[in-house]
């Protein structure tokens, strides 16, 4: 893998001399307190301001500060004129915008296409605070202030839309969102290393056109630069079965990917490229990518080299509030409350779940935080956090048990164009040891004042029955009454699809769980997760996993139906109906089953909720139809009665238990001979994770 300069070694930025803001300025008023006559950046958000480093705007606003620029943030502007993008006045070097924590289209509307109520990353959880397609609007309101200031796009939503893409919401293929945006760059991806590299070029008087070296950052060109060998790879007959093992050819060389045109008008070929685009996905062999948009070419460098170690510690350190601006007053934040006390620790996921965004967003390669700066971070929420009880809400990241995991060889590591590390099975070549994991546990619940640890963040339990010792540990003294874990599924054909472990893992990891619960004198219950309606998903795929639903003794309070994330490989499968986990061709492509209509997707999360009278009718109607009637009656091994309660059987649409909140989560619990949970809620999920 290239090596990267250090994001600490640059020369500090004249304007270092006028020091650390308690908080990145909203206004002009803010502005000459701090003595600034003007910004070098103003970053523009979906999100409220909140400063605290689970926020990504937060983030990028103080690494600038500490290298010597001076940024402001318009958080939530009014997007309807241009006059709230220019009220921090021009700024000198250039508009950073980002739709927030969460993509703007999943934050409005739930995988039915209907308009969510609340938006938990503004105050008091108001709706309507940001546009749809955020990042574009607020682009062209940028434009339209100061039309000769460089845009540079990042964040969850410009980073999944910067290629040709599948729109869940429009039910079409859209542009590159360079294109609709017109900004002159995109960072995708952890943004620190291109954007502090940005900063300085831009500082140093170079033009935003001619920044087009730097890994993690796409934009448009009119052709192909001399000097580059272009592989094509627009066609689906002449493209190799596996780029694994080919031959690259040294110099500069780039992939061409099938032309927007190409991918909109042909399924099977956007299938095709979605495969490629995930084969160019590691730092340490990755290639450019082109891909034609009529004229011109949208251009993506490689991937960010990962942030090491001492980078990832000198990020976390910065001198965040860890809390809401004062301009909110006392208002609700629903986001920054889940993650009040809660410590990132890793950012990555080498899982490579189809359906996930994490993994195309922060890479698979772990980024670790060191133990002393994760200490330091619970020691600073201890002493500045108003409200701290002695509890650390969550230890953990993208996946709360990845801490330290990589591969065992840098090189293989830096070949290897695998999707997943642990899929289909584990890798040899992973190292699964947790003990790295378990002595972090250890110190941190040893410091003073701290009562109690909790790990909320999913598990991967695939990779935690490899040391039953972590399981034990985790189940003794973080578990607080229930451990979400997300098999997803009970059936081979929609796993196969989603790349997750079968339902026999899952199995393994209750045992253990069950088995340290009872040593431990606790009683403790997993809350396991499914989703409704992924590609490669049957009707019967779906009763099967209601009947192990009901045999073990769960009851779902929130569901999932499937949402297809831009980029994904799952929304490639579902748009396509092929699967590009294999090689798609014209004839002997792997078709996939996918419930696309409304009524269907319904019915699959209707066999999630199974006991819920509302939906009996149409799981009534349903087993009749596939030739299952056996399941209706009263029996135990059958899934719903004959008979039907007074004023239910209307359900149709979200109803009112199936959680609009944070993007659909799953929840579930679990009925015993001893006790019912009833009425929990959902745990965290962390804002800008998959």
């Amino acid at each position: 893998m290239d090596s990267a300069k250090p994001i600490t070694s640059y020369r500090r930025y004249w304007a270092h001399r006028f020091g650390t803001a308690p908080f990145l300025p909203m206004s002009r008023a803010e502005m000459d307190e701090l003595g600034w006559d003007s910004c070098d950046i103003v970053l523009v958000t979906g999100d409220a301001y909140v400063d605290h480093p689970s926020f990504g705007m937060a983030i990028i606003g103080r690494v600038l500060e500490a290298q010597g620029f001076r940024g402001g943030i318009i958080a939530q502007p009014d997007w309807t004129a241009a006059d709230a993008f220019a009220r921090l006045g021009r700024p000198n070097l250039f508009f950073g915008i980002t739709g927030g924590n969460m993509d703007s289209m999943v934050n409005h509307y739930t995988s039915d296409r209907r308009l969510r109520h609340n938006d938990s990353y503004t105050p008091d959880d108001a709706p309507g605070r940001r546009p749809d397609r955020a990042v574009i609007v607020y682009s062209q309101r940028c434009r339209e202030a100061f039309r000769d200031v460089p845009v540079v796009l990042g964040g969850i939503e410009a980073s999944l839309r910067r290629i040709a893409h599948y729109d869940y919401w429009s039910d079409k293929v859209r542009r590159s969102i360079l294109f609709d945006s017109k900004a002159d760059l995109l960072v995708f991806g952890n943004g620190e290393r291109a954007i502090i590299d940005i900063a300085h070029r831009l500082g140093r008087g170079e033009p935003v056109s001619a920044i087009d070296d730097l890994r993690g950052t796409a934009f448009l060109r009119d052709g192909v630069p001399d000097g580059w060998t272009v592989l094509a790879r627009d066609s689906i007959e002449d493209a190799p079965e596996d780029h694994t093992g080919e031959t690259v050819i040294p110099g500069r060389t780039a992939v061409r990917l099938p032309s927007f045109e190409q991918v909109r008008d042909d399924p099977a070929i956007y299938a095709h490229a979605s495969r490629l685009l995930h084969q160019e996905a590691n730092p340490g062999n990755a290639r450019p990518l082109i891909q034609r948009h009529g004229d011109r070419e949208v251009w993506l460098n490689p991937p960010p080299i990962p942030l090491t170690t001492p980078e990832m510690d000198w990020v976390y350190a910065l001198p965040y509030a860890r809390a809401p601006h004062p301009d909110y007053g006392d208002a609700r934040i629903a986001a920054w409350e889940m993650i009040r006390f809660s410590v990132n620790i890793m950012r990555g996921c080498f899982g490579g779940c189809s359906f996930c965004s994490i993994t195309e967003h922060e890479g698979r390669i772990i980024q670790n935080r060191s133990e002393e700066s994760i200490l330091t971070e619970i020691e600073a929420i201890r002493d500045k956090v108003k409200g701290f009880t002695g509890i650390i809400s969550d230890l953990g990241g993208p996946t709360a048990n990845m801490y330290r995991l990589a591969c065992k060889d840098r090189r293989t590591e830096s070949l290897c164009r695998r999707p997943s590390c642990v899929y289909p099975d584990i890798c040899k070549n992973l190292d699964t040891d947790h003990s790295a994991l378990i002595a972090l546990y250890r110190k941190a619940r040893a410091l003073p004042g701290i009562k109690r640890i909790h790990v909320a963040s999913g598990l991967r339990y695939d990779l935690a029955v490899r040391s039953p010792a972590y399981v034990k540990e985790l189940v003794t003294h973080h578990v607080g009454g229930y451990l979400k874990i997300a098999p997803e599924h009970t059936e081979a054909g929609p796993l196969s699809k989603m790349m997750k472990p079968g339902i026999g893992t899952y199995d393994r990891f209750k045992a253990l769980f069950d088995k340290f619960a009872r040593e431990a004198g606790k009683e403790l219950y997993l809350i396991p997760y499914f989703i409704a309606a992924h590609p490669g998903t049957t009707d019967e795929d779906m009763m099967n996993l209601a009947l192990w639903l009901k045999r073990n003794g769960y009851r779902a309070d929130q569901v999932q139906t499937f949402l297809p994330s831009p980029m994904s490989l799952s929304a490639a499968m579902y748009y396509s109906g092929r699967n590009p986990l294999r090689p798609v061709r014209r004839s002997g492509s792997e078709e996939v089953t996918t419930a696309r209509g409304l009524k269907q997707r319904r019915l699959h999360k209707a066999f999630l909720r199974y006991h819920d009278a509302e939906h009996w009718p149409v799981l009534r109607e349903a087993l009749k139809r596939m030739g299952r009637a056996d399941l209706i009656g009263p029996g135990k091994h059958q899934l719903v009665p004959s008979w039907q309660p007074a004023g239910t059987g209307n359900a149709g649409g979200e109803g009112s238990r199936t959680g609009r909140k944070h993007g659909g989560q799953k929840f579930l619990t679990q009925q015993t001979t001893q006790s019912r949970r009833p009425g929990l809620s959902p745990r965290r999920k962390r804002p800008g994770g998959g």
